[in-house]
């Protein structure tokens, strides 16, 4: 900015906010920093609605009370709907300063989904939002508002084609090409286990070799991309799906290493069990499918909503299993002095009796003999069934909404997706 004083007030549908010149460079809201770039008063009035030079303010015909809020989510970090203003007007006020649906908070983009839905905009873009008052903005004019310079717009596309598969075609193709290389390694790590698969891989040991190099390579490279391109570096280390990605692929490179050192597999040494136990450790591939694969997305949401009703599910099985496992020991053990039941000589012994009855699983290994001990079983079925059915409804009812959720951010990434064919 070449023009101007040093102190910037943005004037929003009357509300007056002042900021430096630095604190305008990096602002949060994109249209808001992107007035640092403008080198002419024509290139300022694209952004605003009217420019005064002598006080240095830029004039904003917008929502004054949605500002409000957007300016909470700036100095928070949360961005919630105002009380009283229609979803789809509020968010129309997002895309004109620069936000999208993933910045609102999982309360408020349930409230947008379930609203779009009702007036059957299940596939509404960016595109389809007027952003201004007397201008209708193409989709590639949106597209150009996304970043400051090329370099950062570039680096924003990229980011979301390897960490948001329904983003683009591009990134359809490389989460495709993914799932190929994770359903490749599954299949030779189950083969591996199969009787004939020493006489086998010694025939073909080069062509097995290369296929697991091939495989390892694309996940470390997709690994080590994701990383580089990645916003926070900590947020990335911190998350589940990346952890797992990274105790996948280390096992390769152990194994390697061990290799190289003279420590060979087959020994039955620790070096040669804790090779197969790293060999096993492949099988987290399988979690990456859940960037892929909406059910497991469903899924994974669901536990991270429900971890209460999961705890308190957990608590009612520990607790009934203290009780009733005792009162077992005591009656088919304790009590019968000539002939007791060894299978319930322990405490512990008569828990996993408990497990599988409360569970209704009954593998018939542990059996009581005693009538007492038959009837604490029937007391033991159908508590296990009532105590089961009470906090998995809380997780059902979780399930579907999440479910719809997911399905309905899907149904809006499906209109961009197909557009960009048609281009």
């Amino acid at each position: 900015m070449k023009f101007g004083k040093s102190i910037c007030v943005l004037n929003v549908g009357g509300t007056r906010y002042a900021f430096t010149r630095e604190v305008i460079r990096d602002f949060p809201l994109r249209r808001v920093s992107r007035l640092h770039a403008c080198a002419t008063e024509k290139e300022v009035l694209e952004l605003c609605d009217d420019y005064d030079r002598d006080r240095n303010e830029f004039f904003f015909d917008r929502h004054a009370q949605a500002f409000v809020f957007i300016m909470l989510y700036v100095r928070s970090g949360k961005l919630r709907f105002v009380p009283g203003v229609c979803e789809l007007s509020f968010y129309t006020e997002m895309l004109y300063w620069g936000l999208e649906t993933a910045h609102l908070d999982s309360c408020c983009q349930k409230r947008l989904d379930e609203r779009m839905s009702d007036i059957g905009m299940d596939s509404l873009s960016e595109g389809d939002i007027i952003l201004s008052g007397d201008e209708c903005l193409t989709p590639e004019e949106t597209v150009q508002q996304i970043a400051l310079t090329g370099r950062t717009k570039w680096l924003e596309r990229m980011r979301k084609t390897f960490e948001d598969p329904n983003s683009s075609l591009v990134a359809q193709l490389l989460a495709s090409v993914s799932v190929i290389f994770v359903i490749v390694s599954m299949i030779m790590l189950c083969a591996s286990t199969l009787p004939d698969w020493d006489t086998a891989k010694k025939s073909t040991v080069e062509e097995h070799r290369i296929v697991e190099a091939v495989c390892i390579g694309w996940f470390t490279t997709e690994c080590i991309v994701r990383f580089l391109l990645a916003r926070d570096k900590c947020d990335f280390i911190r998350h589940p799906l990346n952890i797992i990605d990274v105790i996948a692929i280390t096992p390769y490179y152990v194994t390697m290493a061990m290799a190289g050192a003279g420590m060979p597999g087959a020994g039955l040494g620790v070096a040669g069990v804790i090779l197969r136990v790293l060999r096993m450790m492949r099988v987290f591939w399988l979690m990456k499918l859940a960037r892929h694969f909406l059910g497991l997305q469903t899924l994974g949401l669901t536990l991270r909503r429900c971890y209460r009703e999961m705890v308190m599910l957990m608590v009612f099985v520990f607790v009934a299993m203290a009780i009733y496992s005792a009162l077992a020991q005591l009656l088919e053990h304790g009590l019968d002095n000539n002939c007791p039941n060894q299978d319930y000589a322990s405490i512990p012994a008569a828990a996993w009796w408990v497990i599988i009855s409360m569970t209704t699983v009954g593998y018939g290994d542990v059996y009581p003999v005693t009538t007492w001990g038959r009837v604490l079983g029937g007391m033991c079925v159908v508590s296990g069934i009532v105590l089961l059915a009470l906090p998995i409804t809380f997780i059902y009812h979780s399930f579907v909404q999440c479910y719809h959720e997911l399905k309905l951010r899907s149904a809006r990434y499906a209109r961009n997706v197909t557009s960009e064919i048609l281009q």
